[in-house]
């Protein structure tokens, strides 16, 4: 490998590397303002709080709830994932190992709800979800995000299932295996890695989920990260350091699921296109 030594070549990679210091250090730094005020008592032109404390996060969970939104979060989330695995696998099968007029077609239909921002779309579905009297409810906050979740499962699930030689699922038939045991023990351990991929993404991306959140949750049906900006916004004096408090409880749950998605996940799976197998 032949490296450019000239002058130019130099200044041009100090000044990426710059820049992406200059990005690193301002993150961190705004990460730390949050964590330093959630455990600090006064912090008034001071580099640090006069005093810590940890008080604020007992005052944010009996102020905002955060008991009961925790739950209805794991609980959404899991549903989420759950149906969005039972769909996303099926529907990504039945495409991979069929050819039919329309395919790429259909396959753009996917994309979109990928690519568009979820405002866009998430208006006028949390318009239908009211008018069908399932916005504001558990069950609306679950349909809204499976709209971006399945497709999500679809597109990454379909190089797994390509990558299985379909006379691997011939033998198995031929040897007398049902369809579910042929899913069970044939399908399911080869496709186990690709599974865990997508539903783990699936849950962090549901974790972080906004717009269509907000869009279509009620007072008994608010995630951690809508009950957050309500927080926020919400009328009357609210203590910084609570409200702080909450931001990092948020975002240690957020943290959390990402690292562990990404124990089980390697990220080049989701843009490679693995090597078929076959016996």
């Amino acid at each position: 490998m032949i490296r450019d030594t000239s002058l130019g070549a130099k200044l041009w990679i100090t000044a990426v590397w710059a820049v992406v210091g200059f990005f690193v250090i301002n993150v961190l730094a705004m990460i730390a303002t949050v964590i330093l005020s959630s455990v600090g008592t006064r912090w008034l032109g001071t580099w640090l709080p006069e005093a810590f404390t940890t008080r604020w996060y007992l005052a944010a969970w009996q102020e905002f709830q955060l008991s009961h939104v925790l739950l209805v979060t794991f609980q959404i989330v899991f549903m989420v994932v759950i149906l969005s695995g039972l769909l996303g696998v099926t529907a990504a099968y039945a495409i991979a190992r069929r050819n039919f007029p329309g395919k790429r077609l259909v396959m753009f239909i996917f994309l979109l709800p990928l690519l568009v921002p979820p405002i866009t779309f998430g208006i006028p579905l949390a318009t239908v979800l009211y008018k069908f009297g399932v916005g504001g409810t558990f069950w609306g906050v679950v349909l809204a995000n499976l709209v971006p979740t399945v497709p999500f499962v679809i597109l990454v699930m379909i190089p797994f299932i390509e990558q299985i030689d379909p006379k691997v699922e011939a033998a198995a038939r031929v040897f007398g295996a049902g369809t579910f045991r042929l899913f069970i023990h044939v399908l399911l351990p080869m496709l186990l890695p690709g599974i865990l991929a997508s539903l783990l993404l699936v849950l962090v991306r549901t974790v972080a989920m906004f717009e269509l959140t907000f869009l279509t949750a009620g007072p008994t049906s608010q995630t951690l990260v809508v009950a957050l900006y309500y927080s926020v916004f919400a009328a009357g004096v609210r203590a910084v350091q609570s409200i702080d408090a909450m931001a990092v409880i948020y975002m240690v749950t957020t943290l959390v699921w990402l690292l562990v998605a990404l124990r089980f996940v390697n990220p080049t799976q989701i843009v490679a296109r693995p090597k078929q197998i076959s016996h």
